[in-house]
């Protein structure tokens, strides 16, 4: 049980239709124990249960991302070993070691990368659906060193997010990888200069809550479930999403703003 006095291992603000959910551990290293790892899924359980939330932001207290598991716990014996998931995992199954890993939300979390996130700091941030990353960060598979296997999905979404090459080479040297290459893997989505990942993070978020939700959220989803699918299997489901949009009446309300002149051939501005 954690020490009431100390202050909370995750941290949750509500900015309007913004949730922000910060790993609190800085004396760790943001390193997440079991205790850490329960709060930090049922966090972002409780942000796909809010209506009123619509894009979540997950950040490292102290300009720190995430150094992955608690080694001195794990060492100690006090990480908890849990239960091999059965397939397919539900997806609200909140009991992955490092947190909200098997956990497949319907709304968007992104990541704002600061310092280091490593063995499992780096499984998070590939949960997460983007990646703001600050110039000085350093993701990497640091727990190669010390026999920790990637368990959080870190096998499966590095390869399908950067392509096998690049993976394997992170995964079987463990070597440290910058932004700029993260960004040119693709591994990060933005590269923004250092103190800002949060700021831009909630500024991107900010730009997505404004965005007509039902469309967003079923062409998300489309992505997602693809990976599962047949080519032809892929299109019928994308259609199927799509025509859910249009029957919502997204749409329509959508074109009837753009032919009031809601926006121009002159602008680029999402938000006309």
């Amino acid at each position: 049980m954690e020490n009431p006095d100390k202050p909370a291992s995750i941290l949750v603000e509500h900015l309007g239709e913004i949730t922000v959910v910060t790993i609190n551990r800085p004396d760790a290293r943001n390193a997440v124990d079991s205790p850490t790892a329960r709060r930090l899924a049922d966090a972002f359980v409780e942000f796909d249960d809010n209506p009123e939330a619509k894009v979540a932001v997950l950040v490292g207290a102290n300009g720190t991302f995430c150094a992955g598991a608690d080694l001195k716990s794990v060492g100690a014996g006090t990480f908890e070993q849990f239960p091999l998931p059965e397939a397919p995992i539900d997806h609200l199954d909140a009991t992955a070691p490092m947190g909200p890993t098997y956990l497949r939300l319907s709304k968007p979390v992104i990541g704002a990368i600061a310092g280091y996130a490593v063995a499992g700091g780096l499984e998070l941030p590939l949960w997460c659906d983007m990646r703001i990353v600050e110039d000085d960060a350093v993701f990497g598979v640091y727990c190669r060193r010390w026999g920790v296997p990637l368990i959080d999905g870190g096998t499966v979404r590095l390869p399908r997010l950067i392509g096998q090459s690049n993976a394997l080479d992170m995964i079987l040297t463990g070597r440290p990888v910058g932004a700029e290459e993260a960004k040119i893997m693709g591994l990060a989505n933005r590269v923004v200069a250092s103190g800002t990942a949060r700021r831009e993070a909630i500024a991107i978020a900010e730009q997505l809550c404004r965005f007509p939700q039902i469309c967003m959220l079923n062409d998300r989803r489309s992505v997602y479930e693809q990976w599962n699918l047949s080519f032809d299997d892929a299109l019928v489901n994308e259609a199927q999403l799509g025509r859910a949009t249009f029957k919502s009446g997204e749409t329509t309300i959508g074109a009837q703003r753009f032919a009031a002149g809601a926006a121009t051939s002159t602008t680029s501005d999402p938000d006309r």
